[in-house]
């Protein structure tokens, strides 16, 4: 596989309480925050940096909204104190946080992306950070989105629209990786 782990950040979109909440609709693969979980004990493990971004809806009556119960990182993933954390209030994790900067100074310039949503904010990171000229690795069984309405009224179901997004990413923003994959590299160093 081409992709290169050396001197890349974990980063965790969007891992928060709030995309448990039924109003989402049906959702893909259920085991993302289990493989999320998985991948972030081996990073640190490991001693590589660890990032998380965090959605602050600007919609009062959202689940992700500041206050709200669904705003939380869950539990399994919560951020060391040593961890930052970029609070955002739209899909990209660079658009009016401290990401970019934080990546300069520290002179990472690769990401591997995990988090929720596929189609949103870990496309829009990805495709952002791809344009910036970082590497991007986007692994896909660390991930996971909801079903979609068209604007005709077609129907997507959550795995059309995660698959959909992946492969619109790869080869040209991102490599497309799974878990097992990541592991397997972070063990052979």
């Amino acid at each position: 596989m081409a992709f290169q782990l050396e001197g890349a950040a974990l980063l965790l979109i969007d891992v928060q309480q709030g995309f448990d909440d039924p109003r989402w609709g049906q959702r893909n693969n259920p085991a993302a925050e289990g493989n999320i979980a998985r991948l972030l004990d081996r990073w640190r493990r490991s001693g590589w940096p660890v990032l998380h971004a965090q959605h602050h809806s600007r919609l009062p009556q959202s689940p992700l909204a500041p206050g709200q119960p669904g705003n939380n990182i869950k539990p399994e993933v919560l951020p060391l104190p040593e961890e930052p954390v970029f609070g955002k209030s739209v899909n990209s994790a660079f658009i009016g946080t401290g990401l970019e900067a934080h990546l300069q100074v520290t002179g990472i310039d690769r990401l591997v992306l995990v988090g929720l949503t596929t189609d949103h904010c870990v496309s829009t990171t990805a495709r952002m950070g791809a344009n910036l000229g970082y590497q991007v690795v986007v692994v896909a069984d660390a991930t996971a989105t909801f079903d979609r309405s068209g604007p005709d009224g077609r129907q997507f179901s959550a795995d059309e629209m995660h698959a959909t997004a992946l492969a619109s990413l790869h080869g040209e923003f991102a490599d497309i990786v799974k878990t097992n994959d990541v592991l397997s590299r972070l063990a052979a160093r």
